[in-house]
């Protein structure tokens, strides 16, 4: 039987390359989870919860729940980048959360 973890890996001098297999690991692949409750009382605050949301969506996230929104990535480099992008976006008021997950624990979700 087939183990991914015992993948052959390959060799150059003293450094090992990345096969497909390490690439593909449940515990390499991430999931961004970005948890939001945004003030929407004033036609201000409604254009920052719009345009929070339309980022996110510009970004790759897609919606879990209300107020969920998730996006796959295929690293923690990568999921990095997605994460620093919602810092920037973040609006004035509410709060926002974000969790950073591997492909394994997101499979466990129940």
């Amino acid at each position: 039987m087939f183990c991914w973890r015992d993948a052959p890996r390959q060799f150059s001098g003293n450094v090992a390359i990345m096969t497909n297999f390490d690439r593909l690991s449940e515990y390499r692949i991430m999931w961004i989870l970005v948890f939001f409750d945004l003030p929407t009382e004033t036609k201000k605050e409604k254009k920052a919860y719009t345009d929070f949301r339309k980022a996110l969506m510009k970004d790759g996230f897609t919606m879990f729940q209300f107020s969920i929104y998730v996006r796959h990535c295929a690293s923690m480099e990568n999921a990095e980048v997605h994460m620093k992008r919602i810092r920037n976006n973040l609006p004035k008021l509410g709060k926002v959360g974000i969790l950073c997950i591997t492909d394994k624990q997101f499979a466990n979700i129940r």
